[in-house]
């Protein structure tokens, strides 16, 4: 018999030593468990200096080997990080941990995304990430040296953080910053003129204005976001599947508008007649059968077909037809035929429109290169691609730059100059470019061109790809007006994350603060289970964003602080590594704020006081109605800050009069 043993929540183990590992090792730390790695070969030389000390047990091997593993305690981690930088030894190191340790939560770095999904799949509680990919957005935003300060999706809504600078003539000069958050807007986080930004969210007073010079950080859901990739749009047909896999009385209406938003006039016309011809068919299959009942339900159906086809000669052109038709019919017979006809003539011109343009799409030249306030992408790998599709999305003129030719289809829509990254700089109007990103592969390269981007256009806003931290440090302080960007540095927060069992959807920096955007699906022993969003947001820390009961099929942006947590709800919030810890040891902070009702007008008045209590802070419904019968009283319940400013403002609206002690 196996011998029984016991996982440990506080105990990591991390594969590959190389940037990315390291990195995890280090942030993994920050969070005070224990850690060992298995590192290939015996370094004497870290990346991260203080590394070593970071490691509670160094294996020196191969990490696919069940003995090697072994040494390093599998049976009793709590989660692995396998990131080396070989996939194939990544995907056998998983298999040999999952056969080790079935409990054990499995972080790969793998950029297979078929082959991830069967993993999932076939392994469970298994995630996978490709570290170069995650911090595209971080490159995009950087080049756009605007307001804009992250971007992701959420159920086909664009959600934005926006930085603002305030001034005399802003809408907002002289605002309450309370008055700023909305049903689709939340501010994270506010500074003083001259003062640096606070660590962490809602450092912040609801009732302090906002003054000339001061700058404020906010998230808002701003549009509907439907991203038009080559396969999603290939044929009528695609579309009228997804409707059809997805088809739901309760979300049926959403789908087709959806649909006939996205549609083309084509698509439309076609989707109009080939519903006016099933039900033409329908309803001429009920008429026949209906009339001739001594016909079988195949004839009926026989005769429809033939009609919707455009058959009508077929069926009437003899002199003498087996059966009497009535004049009505005979129309009906007419006007089916002839709609049958159009459909198939609107569908023979859909399919030639496809071919024509399949045929040509080969030949089909790229646009032109912007002259002047476009982006410059150097090196189109994985990352480049990725950061050209955001800003795409995003709807900002750019031109990329390789060594050679992408793929048929990719980017189709972005000018693209080839050859000799040197000579091509030429070429691509970098003198008037808004933004330079140079993400090649080779940092030093990068360096190169960054420093030839600069010498011709001084005021271009400038993104370095580095993957060495020593060398990041030594290009930030050479060029101190560039964002130099550590690819692994950036993820590797999103790895550990991940390794304590949380969805990280994306990543943005907020200043020089990484914030993760964070999903979470709430199970009966979860730390969030039963608390309201209140508590998660001011409790731990956290920004919730969205939210979605189970069984439910619209989901809340910019949940509203009195919504309480149950088994089966998803969450997604914004977070930063700090707010993860504190879910991760459920150590919530407590309210330290304290709400004195003074009077209320009337009985009505004091009734719906009680309710406004009961709801805003959770607290049972009798201590809130014993306190509305002992007023002037202090309501004995803690609160947080903008907890208790929230009731305040509820009370008032109740004609209850209240205010924070």
């Amino acid at each position: 018999m196996g011998q029984h043993t016991t996982i440990d929540p506080n105990f990591f183990l991390v594969c590959g030593l190389g940037s990315l590992g390291q990195y995890c090792v280090s942030v993994l730390k920050e969070f005070g468990v224990k850690v060992n790695a298995i590192e290939e070969i015996n370094t004497q030389t870290w990346e991260i200096p203080e590394l070593p000390d970071c490691i509670d047990k160094l294996v020196t091997g191969d990490c696919r080997q069940p003995k090697i593993l072994e040494q390093a305690g599998i049976k009793q981690c709590r989660a692995i990080l396998i990131v080396t930088s070989d996939e194939c030894v990544n995907i056998a190191a998983a298999f040999a941990a999952r056969s080790l340790n079935p409990q054990i939560r499995l972080v790969i770095r793998s950029a297979q995304d078929n082959l991830n999904e069967l993993l999932q799949q076939s392994l469970g509680n298994f995630i996978a990430f490709e570290a170069t990919q995650l911090p595209a957005n971080s490159f995009a935003l950087a080049a756009l040296g605007c307001e804009t300060r992250g971007f992701f999706n959420l159920d086909n809504r664009l959600l934005q953080v926006f930085g603002v600078h305030i001034n005399g003539s802003h809408r907002w000069s002289h605002c309450c910053l309370s008055e700023v958050n909305t049903s689709h807007r939340r501010v994270l986080v506010h500074a003083r003129a001259g003062k640096p930004l606070a660590k962490g969210f809602y450092q912040w007073k609801p009732d302090a204005k906002l003054l000339p010079g001061d700058s404020i950080f906010y998230v808002e859901a701003t549009e509907n976001f439907t991203t038009h990739s080559p396969k999603q749009m290939n044929t009528f047909g695609q579309s009228w599947n997804e409707i059809v896999t997805e088809i739901k009385w309760q979300n049926l209406h959403h789908k087709l508008t959806q649909f006939w938003e996205e549609s083309t006039q084509t698509r439309r016309v076609a989707f109009i007649g080939a519903l006016f011809l099933v039900i033409l068919f329908l309803l001429g299959t009920l008429l026949y059968k209906s009339q001739y009942p001594e016909i079988s339900w195949q004839d009926a159906l026989n005769v429809a077909l033939v009609l919707s086809l455009g058959g009508y000669g077929d069926l009437f052109g003899q002199q003498t037809i087996p059966f009497v038709i009535t004049w009505w019919l005979h129309l009906f017979s007419i006007t089916m035929s002839v709609t049958g006809t159009l459909f198939v003539g609107i569908l023979y011109a859909l399919m030639t429109e496809r071919v024509l343009s399949a045929r040509f799409q080969f030949s089909k030249r790229r646009p032109r290169i912007p002259k002047t306030d476009h982006v410059v992408i150097v090196g189109m790998g994985r990352v480049g691609r990725r950061v050209a599709e955001l800003l795409q999305e995003l709807k900002q003129p750019l031109v990329g730059v390789n060594t050679k030719d992408l793929e048929p289809g990719m980017l189709p829509q972005m000018p693209l100059v080839l050859g000799n990254i040197n000579s091509a700089l030429t070429k691509v109007h970098i003198q008037t470019a808004k933004s330079v990103i140079v993400v090649t592969d080779d940092e030093v390269t990068n360096l190169e061109i960054a420093l030839k981007a600069r010498t011709v256009n001084p005021k271009a806003n400038l993104v370095i790809r580095t993957f060495d931290p020593r060398f990041s440090e030594n290009v930030a302080n050479l060029l101190p007006y560039a964002r130099v960007l550590g690819v692994y540095e950036l993820a590797a927060e999103a790895f550990v994350g991940a390794a304590f069992g949380e969805n990280i959807l994306n990543l943005f920096r907020l200043d020089n603060q990484t914030t993760l955007v964070t999903e979470y699906q709430i199970e009966a022993d979860d730390t969030l289970n039963g608390k309201l969003i209140a508590d998660i947001a001011y409790g731990y820390g956290l920004v919730p964003i969205f939210h979605l009961r189970a069984n439910q099929y619209t989901p809340k942006f910019m949940p509203s602080d009195d919504m309480r947590l149950i088994v089966g709800d998803r969450l997604i919030v914004l977070a930063t590594i700090e707010g993860l810890q504190a879910v991760e040891r459920g150590t919530i902070k407590t309210g330290k704020c304290w709400v004195r009702v003074e009077k209320t007008i009337s009985p009505e008045a004091a009734f719906e006081g009680a309710t406004v209590i009961s709801r805003v802070t959770g607290c049972d419904m009798q201590l809130a109605r014993t306190l509305m019968n002992q007023i002037p009283a202090t309501l004995q319940h803690p609160l947080y800050l903008h907890q208790a400013h929230r009731l305040v403002h509820e009370l008032n609206k109740s004609q209850v009069s209240a205010y924070i002690e």
